[in-house]
């Protein structure tokens, strides 16, 4: 079974009102970190910066304002599916891009093929597999126990 998805994506990096070039950033998921979307970005001259955010923060964002914190995702006319903004912040520092919704949203469908929304704690047993793993740790120390004494 397939564990992630992956595409590219041309955005627009908004420097200022008058300057935006265009730059490849590839969107991923992977259904080990079911909740979370990850944006590589590809600036010229820089090293790629990634940005993992809630893959829920996407959803919502192309349809209406939304983000708390450093990102920040709402569509240029919500009453329509059109392009959307991404603004990321860094402390004082800001980068705004410019997607289109379409091929977001083919992603985000592709990613609830592989992990359905809602279903994302359905994955793994986590308080089986933490119980699992306290019981090996405590067996272990009380077998050292037994051999020390």
């Amino acid at each position: 079974m397939r564990e992630s998805v992956q595409a590219e994506v041309m955005m627009s990096f908004l420097v200022s009102e008058e300057l935006s070039f265009r730059i490849p950033v590839e969107l991923g998921y992977d259904a080990r970190d079911p909740y979370a979307v990850r944006l590589t970005f590809h600036l010229p001259g820089d090293a790629p910066v990634t940005w993992a955010f809630g893959r829920e923060l996407l959803l919502d964002g192309i349809n209406k304002p939304c983000g708390d914190g450093d990102v920040h995702i709402a569509p240029i006319d919500p009453d329509e599916l059109s392009d959307v903004h991404i603004r990321l912040h860094v402390g004082p520092d800001r980068a705004l891009f410019r997607a289109g919704a379409a091929p977001l949203v083919a992603f985000l469908d592709r990613t609830d093929r592989l992990v359905p929304l809602g279903q994302e704690r359905s994955l793994g047993d986590f308080e089986g597999d933490l119980d699992q793993a306290l019981g090996k740790i405590l067996a272990e120390a009380q077998q050292n126990e037994r051999n020390a004494g």
